[in-house]
């Protein structure tokens, strides 16, 4: 079988939840069938939506289209023009999305037309809401960041796309109407990739729940599948010897969205002491700015920089005894609380989204009030003044099976038994369809 796999970028280029987990899926699946990557790279130095060819391994391959310029953007006729070159060259059997934010909403259209059933995995809320996350984005307004609470065309207009106004008052309300016109036009786009898709799989029931009572996804059409991801590199390891203090961790981006901020102000209120290593690759002016905040803490705060995901047992999570997921949108499903699980490590995170939904307060971690500093800061507390407990917690792993071991490789058995299925069920609609046979 030739798996195409369609996803917004690719490790090493960028290193998120999403792309982490698509290359480890990408690898596993290689070992038994044909693989095709269709990722982006951002060349400024080459045409735009340039396809470049890039061979990994005998059943790997990659194909990096150029899009350097495009951000908001959601369908470009040049991309789809060449993707339908390539289609006709490889030739895949099936096709697994993963995302199409920084691609085309029309690789779905094109797949379509040439008959290639398609698998979409849900990683946010990008088809949903035009920016993913349900989090609004203004400029000079106060509300910036607030969790959005459903998508609609003119609020979008107004609390995210007012960053593209000119500024100017008395052209104002026709920014409004311009902008709520290309998101009512962009939501007629996405809504129309229900109808051909053939299966979602969403990695938390939140996410799939979202998804049916919002976007109208019909209930068989799409099923709840939880990440899996190599774990034998995920193990158990004993704790640094140089580390002397409670140690608390943040594995990821430096960006808004993931609260890094304001888990560093709830650091800084803790009289005990303790340590926070902020793990994940430098952000520029972010990440700046994040060391500024992180400067007049009592206790010390170390930004240790990026990783190397084979390396996380032994050069992150041996060297932290909690971790702490402190996202203020509703994460899914994120692989960190995955990874520490797997290396018995406890995680503090949120009450909210898919966070709760692999943590249990005082079972295999704990919950914090959702995006509330003070709540946050009296479970750091709680851990500081419990390590024993905490380690308990850690022992218990992964709440959904017997022993806490996270789902490993084996996940990839159950996508092949989708995918399978779905080629399958897809072959037969399309002979009855060819043979005119009317049922």
């Amino acid at each position: 079988m030739h798996i195409l796999k369609i996803i917004h970028g690719y490790p090493p280029n960028y290193n998120a939840g999403s792309e982490v987990y698509s290359q480890s899926i990408c690898n596993e699946l290689s070992k038994q069938h044909k693989v095709s990557v269709f990722t982006r790279e951002e060349n400024p130095y080459s045409p735009d939506f340039a396809i470049r060819h890039e061979n990994a391994f005998d059943n790997l391959d990659f194909y990096f289209v150029n899009n350097p310029q495009g951000k908001d953007g959601y369908r470009h006729e040049k991309l789809d023009n060449n993707f339908v070159d390539l289609l006709k060259q490889i030739k895949p059997d099936i096709a697994h999305i993963g995302h199409l934010n920084h691609l085309s909403t029309g690789l779905v259209e094109e797949l379509k037309k040439q008959n290639i059933p398609i698998v979409f995995t849900l990683h946010d809320f990008w088809l949903m809401c035009p920016r993913g996350q349900f989090l609004t984005r203004s400029i000079g307004e106060a509300n910036n960041f607030h969790l959005c609470a459903g998508q609609q065309d003119r609020k979008c207009a107004t609390d995210c796309y007012k960053v593209y106004f000119s500024g100017n008052k008395a052209d104002e309300q026709q920014e409004i109407e311009s902008w709520s016109s290309w998101v009512h036009n962009r939501m007629i786009e996405t809504k129309a990739i229900i109808d051909r898709v053939d299966l979602f799989i969403a990695p938390s029931q939140y996410l799939r729940n979202r998804f049916i009572n919002e976007f109208l996804v019909p209930e068989n059409k799409i099923i709840f599948l939880d990440y899996g991801f190599p774990t034998e590199y995920l193990t158990q390891t004993e704790k640094s010897k140089e580390k002397t203090i409670y140690t608390f961790g943040y594995i990821g981006t430096h960006i808004t969205s993931k609260g890094v901020n304001q888990l560093i102000e709830a650091f800084k209120q803790i009289e005990e002491p303790a340590t926070l290593k902020i793990y994940g690759r430098q952000n520029g002016q972010s990440t700046n700015a994040l060391k500024l905040l992180a400067a007049a803490s009592k206790n010390k705060i170390e930004f240790i920089g990026e990783y190397i995901n084979r390396n996380l047992a032994n050069d992150v999570f041996s060297k932290v005894d909690c971790i702490v997921v402190p996202s203020i949108w509703a994460e899914n499903s994120p692989l960190v609380i995955h990874e520490a699980q797997s290396c018995k490590v406890p995680v503090i995170t949120a009450d909210f989204g898919g966070m709760k939904e692999y943590v249990q307060h005082k079972v295999n971690g704990l919950l914090f009030e959702h995006r509330n500093t003070n709540s946050l800061k009296e479970q750091l507390r709680f851990a500081i003044a419990n390590p024993n407990l905490m380690k308990h917690f850690g022992e218990r792993g992964y709440l959904f099976s017997k022993d806490g071991s996270v789902q490993n490789q084996d996940h990839c058995e159950e996508l092949r038994k989708f995918t399978l299925f779905h080629q399958k069920i897809f072959g037969e609609l399309l002979l009855i369809q060819t043979q005119k046979i009317v049922i």
